[in-house]
């Protein structure tokens, strides 16, 4: 578990030894499961538990396919903490099934012990070019489950995602979005995600962190890869292997009031074709040498 290794997916050798479990660098660090995505609810959880990352970033699929139940127990079982579920949200189109599935996504939450259920509001309907329409629509629809989310002690935390996914995942596409719409509730009820993948480009980023202070529910972390590949889903890198300069976007969460976890999520196909222990292992070395 500790000692030097080679980096997933570069292949260039490690920097440093793997942090040890129980180091003190790793007090905040959380493991989106994603990032690990061939790895179900309980290979993650082990995995965590090997390496001593102390919280978890769940998926509703994956959660699913475990048992909802039987998850919640694992991870409390292995003295972990649960960061987020991802994801509820998609409020663009008929807001009938999108209250229901929000409804059902809160639950999981709350039985999950969950810091946040993350929103990805979701993006145009189909054949639609009515941007202030479908933004309209995610405040409407957001009013209808918040007072559900707040009777389940479950804290929404709306996702602000780069503009490039305007069209087809999130029409809230900066930080100042996010914060305004969050603002129209009490800040344990609503607050944001600062990913800095879909952030770090906005000139005023560092001045809408600090605006957003505790309303910040999560801080995730990856690297924005230059070029980005054919599908720009699939764009996030490893810290470290991208253009992002994590240190001043981390200081200024700090500075804000934001102590909770510090999740790694990536979506990037070469990642999630390496061993999964071997990314945790990768990613914690890499959280210490780009993040702290």
């Amino acid at each position: 578990m500790t000692g030097y290794g080679v980096d997933v997916p570069s292949g260039r050798p490690a920097s440093i030894a793997t942090p040890a479990p129980g180091d003190p660098r790793l007090a905040r660090l959380s493991l989106n499961q994603w990032t690990t995505r061939r790895l179900g609810v309980a290979e993650a959880v082990d995995g965590c538990a090997r390496y001593g990352i102390p919280a978890i970033g769940l998926w509703r699929e994956q959660v699913a396919e475990h048992g909802l139940s039987a998850s919640a127990r694992l991870v409390r079982d292995a003295g972990l903490r649960v960061s987020s579920l991802c994801r509820g949200g998609f409020l663009t189109g008929d807001p009938g099934p999108a209250v229901q599935d929000n409804r059902r996504a809160i639950e999981e939450a709350a039985t999950l012990g969950a810091d946040c259920l993350v929103l990805v509001v979701g993006g145009l309907p189909p054949g639609s070019r009515d941007l202030a329409g479908a933004r309209a629509r995610v405040a409407a629809t957001l009013a209808e489950i918040v007072p559900y989310a707040a009777a389940s002690g479950v804290r929404l935390a709306l996702e602000p995602l780069h503009p490039m996914y305007c069209a087809d995942r999130a029409v809230l596409s900066t930080l100042a979005q996010a914060v305004d719409l969050a603002s129209r509730w009490p800040v344990e009820e609503v607050g944001v995600v600062v990913d800095t993948f879909h952030v770090w480009w906005d000139p005023e980023v560092l001045t809408q962190i600090a605006r957003a202070g505790d309303r910040i529910a999560s801080f995730q972390v990856c690297d924005f890869l230059v070029p980005q590949p054919a599908d720009p889903l699939l764009g996030r890198g490893m810290m470290g292997d991208g253009v992002i300069a994590f240190r001043p976007l981390r200081a200024a969460v700090d500075a804000a009031g934001y102590t909770g976890p510090i999740e790694v999520e990536i979506f990037n196909a070469d990642v999630w074709a390496a061993d999964g222990h071997e990314v945790i292992a990768t990613l914690a070395r890499r959280y210490v040498t780009e993040v702290l």
